[in-house]
Protein backbone atom coordinates (compact mmCIF):
# COMPACT_ATOMS: atom_id res chain seq x y z
CA UNK A 1 0.00 0.00 0.00
CA UNK A 2 1.06 3.49 -1.21
CA UNK A 3 0.33 5.58 2.44
CA UNK A 4 2.14 2.44 4.93
CA UNK A 5 5.65 3.82 4.55
CA UNK A 6 8.45 3.57 6.69
CA UNK A 7 8.04 6.10 9.48
CA UNK A 8 4.24 6.41 9.60
CA UNK A 9 2.23 6.03 12.90
CA UNK A 10 -0.58 4.15 13.10
CA UNK A 11 -3.03 2.18 15.22
CA UNK A 12 -3.49 -1.52 15.74
CA UNK A 13 -6.95 -2.33 16.02
CA UNK A 14 -6.63 -5.68 16.89
CA UNK A 15 -5.23 -8.10 19.40
CA UNK A 16 -3.47 -7.64 22.71
CA UNK A 17 -2.03 -4.19 21.56
CA UNK A 18 -5.30 -3.02 20.14
CA UNK A 19 -5.37 0.94 20.90
CA UNK A 20 -1.91 1.13 20.64
CA UNK A 21 0.30 3.53 18.26
CA UNK A 22 2.96 1.87 16.65
CA UNK A 23 5.44 3.35 13.72
CA UNK A 24 6.06 1.31 10.97
CA UNK A 25 9.52 0.26 10.70
CA UNK A 26 9.26 -2.12 7.51
CA UNK A 27 6.43 -2.35 5.22
CA UNK A 28 6.39 -5.87 3.31
CA UNK A 29 3.78 -5.10 0.18
CA UNK A 30 4.08 -8.91 -0.66
CA UNK A 31 4.40 -10.28 2.20
CA UNK A 32 7.15 -13.74 2.81
CA UNK A 33 7.46 -16.80 2.80
CA UNK A 34 6.66 -16.91 6.97
CA UNK A 35 3.90 -14.24 6.63
CA UNK A 36 2.37 -14.73 3.16
CA UNK A 37 0.12 -11.49 3.25
CA UNK A 38 0.66 -7.91 2.88
CA UNK A 39 2.14 -6.89 6.63
CA UNK A 40 4.66 -4.83 8.55
CA UNK A 41 7.39 -4.87 11.07
CA UNK A 42 6.11 -2.25 13.62
CA UNK A 43 7.65 -0.31 16.91
CA UNK A 44 5.38 0.41 19.10
CA UNK A 45 4.34 1.78 23.30
CA UNK A 46 3.15 -0.86 25.11
CA UNK A 47 2.95 1.29 28.48
CA UNK A 48 2.72 5.07 27.82
CA UNK A 49 4.79 7.43 30.12
CA UNK A 50 2.84 9.42 33.47
CA UNK A 51 2.08 12.73 33.12
CA UNK A 52 4.45 15.21 34.57
CA UNK A 53 3.74 18.01 36.62
CA UNK A 54 6.11 20.91 38.67
CA UNK A 55 6.00 19.32 41.92
CA UNK A 56 7.32 16.52 41.41
CA UNK A 57 11.45 15.81 42.27
CA UNK A 58 13.45 14.73 39.38
CA UNK A 59 13.97 11.84 40.51
CA UNK A 60 10.28 11.20 40.31
CA UNK A 61 9.77 13.35 36.65
CA UNK A 62 12.36 10.16 35.40
CA UNK A 63 10.59 7.51 36.75
CA UNK A 64 7.38 8.46 35.22
CA UNK A 65 8.84 9.69 31.37
CA UNK A 66 9.90 5.58 31.50
CA UNK A 67 8.49 3.83 28.20
CA UNK A 68 7.74 0.43 27.70
CA UNK A 69 8.00 -0.98 24.16
CA UNK A 70 7.02 -3.52 21.46
CA UNK A 71 7.73 -4.77 18.06
CA UNK A 72 5.55 -6.49 15.93
CA UNK A 73 4.96 -8.07 12.88
CA UNK A 74 1.58 -7.25 12.12
CA UNK A 75 -1.04 -7.50 9.10
CA UNK A 76 -1.75 -4.26 7.28
CA UNK A 77 -5.51 -5.24 7.42
CA UNK A 78 -5.23 -4.70 11.66
CA UNK A 79 -3.48 -0.96 11.13
CA UNK A 80 -5.10 1.82 11.09
CA UNK A 81 -2.64 4.70 9.65
CA UNK A 82 -2.58 8.28 10.93
CA UNK A 83 -1.99 11.68 9.59
CA UNK A 84 1.21 11.70 11.63
CA UNK A 85 4.97 10.81 10.61
CA UNK A 86 7.96 10.10 13.05
CA UNK A 87 11.93 10.41 11.71
CA UNK A 88 13.30 7.35 12.14
CA UNK A 89 17.18 7.70 11.87
CA UNK A 90 18.41 5.35 14.77
CA UNK A 91 15.44 2.65 14.21
CA UNK A 92 15.76 1.53 10.52
CA UNK A 93 18.61 -0.96 11.28
CA UNK A 94 17.17 -2.51 14.29
CA UNK A 95 14.21 -4.96 13.33
CA UNK A 96 14.34 -7.03 10.49
CA UNK A 97 12.41 -10.78 9.92
CA UNK A 98 15.68 -12.08 11.48
CA UNK A 99 14.96 -10.66 14.67
CA UNK A 100 12.09 -12.36 15.34
CA UNK A 101 13.37 -15.75 14.10
CA UNK A 102 16.73 -16.59 16.40
CA UNK A 103 15.21 -16.96 19.52
CA UNK A 104 14.78 -13.69 22.24
CA UNK A 105 18.07 -12.45 22.65
CA UNK A 106 18.22 -10.10 19.29
CA UNK A 107 14.45 -9.76 20.16
CA UNK A 108 15.62 -7.84 23.76
CA UNK A 109 18.40 -5.88 22.30
CA UNK A 110 15.92 -4.32 19.31
CA UNK A 111 13.55 -3.41 22.06
CA UNK A 112 16.09 -1.95 24.69
CA UNK A 113 17.45 0.23 21.93
CA UNK A 114 13.73 1.40 20.31
CA UNK A 115 13.24 2.30 24.43
CA UNK A 116 16.33 4.60 24.54
CA UNK A 117 15.34 6.19 21.48
CA UNK A 118 11.91 6.59 22.58
CA UNK A 119 12.65 7.87 25.74
CA UNK A 120 15.19 10.34 24.51
CA UNK A 121 12.55 11.95 21.98
CA UNK A 122 9.40 11.72 24.43
CA UNK A 123 12.12 13.62 27.26
CA UNK A 124 13.02 16.23 24.13
CA UNK A 125 9.37 16.91 23.54
CA UNK A 126 8.86 16.03 19.90
CA UNK A 127 5.94 14.08 18.54
CA UNK A 128 4.16 14.41 21.71
CA UNK A 129 0.98 12.85 20.39
CA UNK A 130 2.55 9.77 20.06
CA UNK A 131 3.15 9.14 23.64
CA UNK A 132 -0.37 10.37 25.00
CA UNK A 133 -2.17 7.67 25.28
CA UNK A 134 -5.67 7.03 23.52
CA UNK A 135 -8.68 7.93 24.64
CA UNK A 136 -12.11 6.46 23.44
Amino acid sequence: MKFLKVGRVAIITRGRYAGKKVVIIQPLDTGSKSHPFPHALVAGIERYPSPITRRMSKKRQTKCSKVKPFIKTVNYNHLMPTRYTLELEGLKGVISNDTFKEGTEPREEAKKTIKKSFEERYTTGKNRWFFTPLRF
